[in-house]
């Protein structure tokens, strides 16, 4: 997802256009400049979303797998602020990707389900 956002993601989407309620006249003329900005911010959450999946990437091969406490916390609260946020987000604003989120929200909840069914069964 995040070279996505880095790389991929265009400045506006449609869904973008449709939830600001902007007609053709007016995207044209904030569209340059406030796409220009937002390839930018979209550049620097790309970074902070990738970092966050190679930092989850770790503490799943680290202290998840040994079933340490704090990194179930961690799982959990860094999922719900990242993934589970951004798939509430865009059912609110009726994303067009709304069903992609989801599914990778309900990846991470699968991921939480796992560590408390091997820890039970310890």
């Amino acid at each position: 997802m995040g070279i996505y956002f880095v790389l991929l993601r265009p400045p506006l989407l449609p869904e973008d256009i449709r939830f600001m309620n902007l007609t053709p006249a007016e995207v044209q003329s904030i569209g340059g400049r406030l796409g220009s900005w937002l390839v930018h911010v979209f550049r620097v959450m790309g970074g902070y979303i990738a970092a966050s999946g190679i930092l989850a990437i770790a503490l799943a091969v680290t202290s998840f797998r040994d079933h340490h406490p704090f990194a179930a916390a961690g799982a959990m609260i860094g999922g719900a602020a990242s993934i589970g946020w951004m798939a509430a987000v865009n059912f609110i604003i009726d994303s067009d990707f709304k069903w992609v989120l989801l599914g990778m929200a309900l990846v991470w909840a699968a991921s939480l389900a796992t560590f408390v069914w091997e820890g039970a069964r310890s």
